[in-house]
Formats: C-alpha cells, structure tokens, sequence
C-alpha cells in the first residue's frame, strides 16, 4: 500500500521517487527526522528535516484516507450495496473530499423527507419527472400516485414528495457536491455581525460588529477572532458565496429544457440546495478556512519559537539570578557554572536605604563568594528598577547585567518538574532559578515548559491542538538535536527530546548518572534501562560527553564513523587529536578516498566540518542589550524617542518589541520597513536586537506604539489598508484584530486602532 503512495508525495513536494522511497523506509524503521537529517544524507539525497517532516506527514495522511476507503468498502460490503462501479469510484477518489461524496448516497441515513416520499410509493413519479422529457406532464403523472392510504391525498403533495426525492438526489451527486464545495471555497464571504444584545459584552469585538470581506483572502488572525467571537456567543458568523449563483451551478448541472418536469426539477433544485446542500457546503467552507487560519497561525508560532530557543546562550558562568519584585522583594539565587543552586535569599533593593545597604553587602558578598560572572535579572514588575540599584552596587566591570525575559517562569516554578529539583523550596526561588538558567542555556531551560506559555504565539488556544503539539514538538526536537546535549549535565526533559529517546529513558539516564557518577563514554549509554540497539543509534550522535578518554565522544561524529576517522587519522600517521586540532592535517584528507555507496561526500563533509569544530554550538554569539537608562516604565517615554529594543513576538500583524518598560510595544506591519512588508516573519525575528521609535502613547491604556521606519511620522496611525489589532494569545481573555476597512474607519489611537493589539501572553 505504502508503495503506491510514493509517486503521488514526490510529485506533490518536487522530489525524486528514490528521495521518497528512501525516507518513508528509514520512518518505518523508527528513524527520527533529525536522524535522518543528519546522519543519512546519502539514502536521501541530502534532503532537510523540512522535507522529511512533509513526507511523513503526508504519508499519514494518504494512510488515513486508504484507512477510510476500506471502511467505506466494508460497510458497503455488509449491506451489499457494493457494486464494481461504484467499487471503481471509491478506489478513484483521491481525496477524503472526494471519497465522501461519492459515499453520501449510501451512507445510513435518519429518516428524511425523500424517506417518507419513497415509502409513500413517489420514487417512480420522481424518476419520471427527472428525466425531464418534453411530453411529460407532471401534474397527470401525479394523479396516479394518489393513494388515500399511502396519505397523498393530492397532485401537489405527490408532487411535493416527488421534489423531496429528486433534491436528495440533487444533494447526493459527487460531481455537483464537488463542484459547489469548490465555488464555496472561492467565492465565499466571510461575513460576522454582533449577536442582539451583546454590544456591551462583546465590545472586545466591536471590529467584527458588521464586517465582511472575501473568505479566501482572510488573513489567520481575523478568521480564528471572529470565530473566537463566535464561541463566546457575541458574534454571528457566515461563510457563504451569492446563493443565486449557486442555484445557477445546480440548474445547468441537472436542469435540461424548459418542459413542465424541467420546472419540477428546477424546484426540487432550488429546495435541495437551501435545505440540504447550503448547510453542509457552508460547514466545509467554515472549516477549510479553520484549517487554513490554524496552519498559518501554528507556523507563526512554530518559527517564533524556534528563534526563541536558538537564542544565544551566555553558556556555562557562575551567575546570579534575580527575580524582582517591589512589596516582597526581589529573590536572589547563585548558581554554579552548571547551573546547581548554591545560595538564595531575599534582598530590597526598592525599600529604604537600610535595606538597600544590606541588599547592596549582600550582592557584592555573594559575587565574590561564587566568583559570579553575570547577574540575570527578570523583566518583570521592578525588572528596570532592580536593573539599575545592581548597576549602582560597584560590582566589577567584568560582570555582565542581563535582563531576561521571564515569560513562563512562574508556570515552571509551579510545575512538576521544578517540584521535583527543588522540593524544600518555594515557587519564588524555582522562578529565579528559571531565569538564571534562561541566561546560561534558555534551550535547556525552556524545553521544560509547555511551549504555549512561553508567550510568543498568536491564538494558539483557538487552533487544532492535536496539530499544534505535533508541530512546536518537531520544532522543540529539531532545536535540541541541532545544538546537541551534554549527557552527564542535561535534565530529563532536555533528554527527553534526544532523537530515539523518551521521557522514561532520560529518567532513566539521569538515575544511573546520580548512582553510577558521570557517562565516560557514549558505549556506556547501552548499559542504560531501555537503550537498545536502536535507540542508541537514534541518540548517539547527538548525545556529547565533553573531556572523553575519546575525543569523539563530545562531537557531532556518530559512533558508526569512528571506525573510518580513525582510518582518516592513520593515514596521516597522526592521532584523533591530531586530526583535530591540526586545520593543516584536515586539509590532507582526500575524501574521495573514503567515499563509499553508504558514506558518500555529504557525510564525509560534514565530518571533517565537525573536527574543526567538535561539539560546536550553531548558535550565534552571545551579546547583552542595553535598555536605555532612565526609561523604565511607559511614564519615562515620550513621542519620537528613538531607542534599544528586543523582539519578544512576531505575528501575522506586525511584531512587539520590549524597550524596558514592562510593557511591550506594537511595531505594526506598516511601520516595520521602509518599504511595503507582505510578511514580518521576513524582516523580524524573536530575538533580534532592533532599534524603534516611539510614535503614540496611551499611559492610561499602557499601549505603546512603535516603528522601525527611518523616518517615522509620530503620532501616527497606521494606514488603514490592514491595521489589525490581535492581543498575544491567553487563554482567558479574548483578541481582538482590526480588520481590513472598506470605508474610511474612525482613526484613534483608543478606538478602533491599535487599542486592542497589545498585551502580553498570560496577563
């Protein structure tokens, strides 16, 4: 079966049936997509994690729906309804769409108004009157289905029961079924309007009060906000083209002539499709554009949180992690270079000069104490504050002062997993514990939380979840292979997302590690509970080991290859060590030596890249953003400031980028570049240190509103053409996105503009 998928998917995503054929046999074998990816380029042709995600997902897919097709045969089977032709249909119909429709007529239906009509004896006058021949009169043809006692006690109810019969058939026709989903999908608006009486509730949604547009060019976030508005029943929501058209379709599909049964079938047309097709046209419509709105949004979220947790890492320091806070305090932590805690307390830094001075002793003690390297610092609620008392203290140039992004880390320091490291202390010091290690390796630390609290989605409550956890897990996985993990430091969910392994193979992991001492090797890693043969195939390469007795062991190299890096190193007379650390011995390599059907150039590429660099991280150099001193909340601004900023978000409407305020700002699409912007994934990355104006405050609303023109006009608006609003994602409080405007819309900053655009995940 699987073999007849594969010219199909090679067609479909522009690749040679050998790429395809190779890659679903590695999946079949238990192949990860990083594994894949890296270790089998030669039976793949070098193709990407990306390609190989698509191919086993459409592999999936075509597997589901030949999994429908033998149900269908079954159930057709069983209540011998199957005939060869329609046999022939169902093995033909290469959508689930498609295979539906050709199966509607006979799926088990409740009684319906065709039922009754044919159990009054009409199936014979509908079947006359269908056929639409030019002498037949329908009104003498339906005298002689009278029949007191089958209750048709006249023509017109004959008649009636008739068209009921000839609209089911009108309903259950793959070709018009086919034909109307395509018109629905194309020629459609999407339409919404304020439920009576919701003006108040719903005022979050007054954008959609009255609003249409073309459902095809509906953009993610304004479909998934009027059907939030929907489930939260102040909105009403259509998806509907011309209905006239529609009926035009039907009637040139089934309607031939202008006899007396031409007009019967006209009727029975025009009835099919208000009663029986309009409604299961429209549920297709709505959710093709759910599918739609659902995938460009998990994208979104998808490539946010791979920047996310690509970031540069500080890497191994003793640090300081501070989690600020005015009434209670802040909560300081020491961490050594791996991240252990070694000290916590609290200090108040905001409070009077007393504490400030103890606060202040304390700092300078613990930094010399610990030989702390940098102090990680939350941006939170007193973030900038407690920014500048630590820069006050006289601590040594030579210790960096780093504002973290906290999204997240009090959801961690509630978590199982925090209670479990931490179980005799309090959410406030696993939290500031979170951000010390964000610093260090905001990987490592990240992939402890559920990635949709980490705050850098758009509506990820409203999507399919199924797919959205399938999705941020490839890309949780392909980050965490990508960089590699040290075993002997990693925790248990870092582990977890090792290719080949599982959450109860790190647990696993973790446990020897704790009895047994530190791996020495990676052969040692067999001798774990639950690694097999295959496991550690998956695993190995992306498992590090640093200061092995074999050099190997802390790189990207698979074990399968030590074989022929040591030929490598023989050849040369050398050592391993030799060969890397000596750029020299490397470039004496003719790899067209060692090249075989199994190991060919790419692989043998990539190993020598891996000797020059063993173990390397792909992630860009660590560098500290400095806020601008003396802005440390909304009040501190003023229009035309130009300053230091990081992106936190990146949507479908633009990107937010926190300043050092508490408050993240909008830079909305318009205001990205100089030039138009189709996609601000294209010009902005989470991350990304950028430089903004500020060109409208709202202190009272604390909405800020930013650009990253080379001439901005401040106080401006964005131009109505697309000024969408859209609140960062929370499970508990609604988005709102303004729409695109067919007239000319009321220009505020608090009204209908960017007022409901801002916000931060989880507030």
């Amino acid at each position: 079966m699987v073999e007849s998928f594969l010219p199909k998917i090679s067609d479909e995503l522009c690749l040679q049936i050998h790429q395809t054929a190779a890659t679903v046999k590695l999946l079949a074998e238990g192949g990860t997509v990083p594994f894949i990816a890296r270790y089998r380029k030669e039976a793949t042709g070098g193709i990407d994690e990306v390609a190989i995600a698509a191919i086993r997902d459409r592999l999936a897919q075509l597997k589901a729906i030949e999994e429908r097709r033998g149900a269908i045969i079954k159930s057709l089977e069983e209540r011998k309804l199957l005939t060869d032709t329609l046999k022939s249909s169902i093995q033909n119909a290469d959508t689930l769409a498609r295979l539906e429709d050709v199966y509607q007529p006979y799926k088990p239906k409740r009684r319906t108004k065709a039922t009754i009509a044919r159990e009054k004896g009409l199936e014979p006058l509908a079947q006359k009157i269908f056929e639409q021949a030019s002498d037949c009169d329908p009104e003498n043809e339906a005298k002689a289905f009278i029949d007191s006692e089958k209750e048709v006690a006249s023509t017109e109810e004959a008649l009636t029961g008739a068209r009921d019969i000839i609209a089911e058939w009108i309903n259950d026709d793959a070709d018009a079924r086919a034909e109307l989903r395509s018109y629905y999908l194309s020629e459609s608006t999407l339409a919404s309007k304020v439920m009576l009486g919701k003006e108040n509730e719903g005022e979050k949604f007054r954008d959609y009060f009255d609003w249409s547009e073309p459902a095809k060019k509906a953009p993610s976030h304004r479909i998934l906000a009027i059907r939030r508005g929907e489930s939260e029943m102040n909105l009403s929501m259509t998806v509907r083209p011309d209905e006239d058209g529609a009926i035009a379709k039907l009637e040139h599909r089934f309607v031939s002539g202008q006899s007396p049964a031409s007009q019967q079938v006209r009727l029975a047309t025009k009835n099919g499709f208000k009663r029986l097709l309009s409604t299961s046209m429209e549920t297709a419509a709505r959710l093709n554009l759910k599918k739609r709105a659902d995938q460009e949004a998990i994208s979104v979220f998808a490539s946010n949180l791979r920047e996310l947790l690509l970031a540069p890492a500080l890497g191994q320091k003793a640090i300081v992690a501070i989690d600020p806070g005015f009434r209670t305090g802040c909560k300081l932590v020491a961490l050594d270079p791996q991240g252990k805690l070694l000290f916590d307390s609290v200090i108040y830094p905001t409070h009077g000069a007393r504490q400030q001075g103890e606060a202040k002793d304390l700092l300078l003690r613990i930094c010399k104490q610990f030989e702390i390297k940098a102090i990680a610092i939350g941006n939170g609620t007193a973030g900038r504050e407690t920014e500048t008392f630590v820069k006050g203290c006289g601590l040594p140039k030579s210790i960096l002062i780093v504002s973290v992004n906290e999204s997240g880390a009090s959801i961690y320091s509630a978590s199982e997993a925090a209670r479990d490291e931490f179980p005799d202390k309090d959410i406030t010091v696993r939290g500031a514990v979170s951000i010390g290690r964000r610093l260090t390796d905001p990987l490592a630390e990240l992939v402890k939380l559920d990635p949709k609290s980490i705050g850098v989605g758009q509506y990820q409550h409203d999507v399919d979840q199924r797919a959205l956890k399938a999705s941020l897990d490839d890309v949780v996985m392909s980050c965490v292979n990508g960089v590699g993990v040290e075993i002997n430091t990693a925790s248990k969910q870092l582990l977890s997302y090792v290719s080949g392994l599982n959450p109860r193979i790190a647990e696993a992991i973790v446990k020897r590690r704790e009895d047994e001492g530190p791996f020495k090797s990676r052969n040692e890693i067999l001798k774990v509970a639950g690694v097999g043969p295959k496991a550690f195939e998956q695993a190995a390469g992306f498992l590090r080991i640093r200061d092995a007795a074999n050099p190997l062991d802390g790189s990207a190299v698979h074990p399968e290859r030590y074989s022929l890096v040591e030929q490598m190193a023989k050849d040369l007379s050398g050592s391993l060590k030799d060969l890397m650390t000596d750029s020299s011995a490397r470039g004496k390599v003719d790899i067209q030596k060692y090249a075989t059907d199994e190991v060919g150039e790419p692989t043998l590429k990539d190993i020598l890249q891996e000797l020059a660099r063993p173990g390397r991280d792909p992630r860009e150099q660590f560098e500290v953003v400095q806020f601008k001193e003396g802005v440390n909340e909304i009040g501190d601004l003023r229009e035309g400031m130009k300053l230091p900023g990081v992106v936190t978000n990146v949507t479908a409407f633009g990107a937010f980028v926190d300043i050092g305020v508490h408050q993240d700002g909008l830079v909305h699409i318009s205001q990205l570049a100089d030039t138009f912007v189709k996609e601000p994934s294209e010009h902005v990355k989470v991350g990304q240190k950028t430089h903004v104006t500020v060109t409208k405050i709202d202190v009272a609303r604390i909405r800020i509103a930013l650009s990253m023109k080379s001439q901005p006009e401040i106080g401006s608006k964005p131009r109505t053409a697309d000024r969408d609003n859209g609140r960062r994602d929370s499970a508990k409080r609604p988005q709102t996105n303004r729409p695109t405007q067919r007239s000319k819309p009321k220009r505020s900053f608090e009204g209908n503009g960017l007022s409901d655009a801002f916000g931060k995940l989880g507030l």
